[in-house]
């Protein structure tokens, strides 16, 4: 039995869930309404505050769905009660971030800025404090795609092993090569 599968779901004091005939789970709650379509062999129980993700058989593909199923069900109740946040930080001489409604301008060292089109469900801010790089903030209810849209904005330079430049997470630690003086 799938240890993660098997564990209740708590649902907070103000936090409603409800599965509809085309087995779509909504959950709503202070920050946000958010939708799954959920797997046909998957069952999900409502009984009073907690939600649990059961399956029909022991199948392998049953046993992947079940533990996945049910940490996609978590985070949305974790979305809709605190939401999520990531932060990016730009490491660069020269490298700063700019945010105006769903646009971010990035400039990263190219001969151009980036233009980055946010999502409506994410909100940005911009910080640039002297001594420091310049961070972003991402907070959205979606876990999912806060993490594709931070992915996507760290792709757009990645940090290098020489001199750490780039866009990275505030909690992502790059490993450092050695240059060339090194090795004589």
């Amino acid at each position: 039995m799938s240890r993660i599968g098997k564990k209740p779901i708590t649902l907070v004091k103000g936090v409603t869930a409800s599965i509809s005939s085309a087995n779509e789970l909504k959950v709503k709650g202070p920050k946000g309404e958010l939708a799954q379509n959920i797997d046909r062999d998957i069952i999900i129980k409502i009984e009073g505050d907690q939600l649990t993700v059961e399956r029909p058989t022991d199948q392998i593909r049953h046993r992947a769905l079940h533990g996945l199923y049910r940490s996609l069900v978590a985070n949305m109740v974790t979305g809709v009660t605190t939401g999520f946040k990531r932060e990016l930080e730009l490491v660069g001489v020269g490298y700063r971030a700019a945010v105006t409604g769903q646009t971010i301008d990035l400039a990263l060292g190219f001969s151009h800025n980036i233009i980055f089109e946010l999502p409506k469900e994410i909100k940005a801010s911009a910080t640039a404090e002297k001594g420091q790089n310049p961070r972003i903030i991402l907070e959205s209810n979606d876990k999912q795609l806060l993490g594709a849209v931070a992915a996507k904005l760290r792709s757009l330079r990645k940090p290098e092993p020489y001199k750490g430049k780039g866009v990275r997470y505030s909690d992502e630690i790059v490993r450092r090569k050695a240059g060339k003086s090194a090795g004589k």
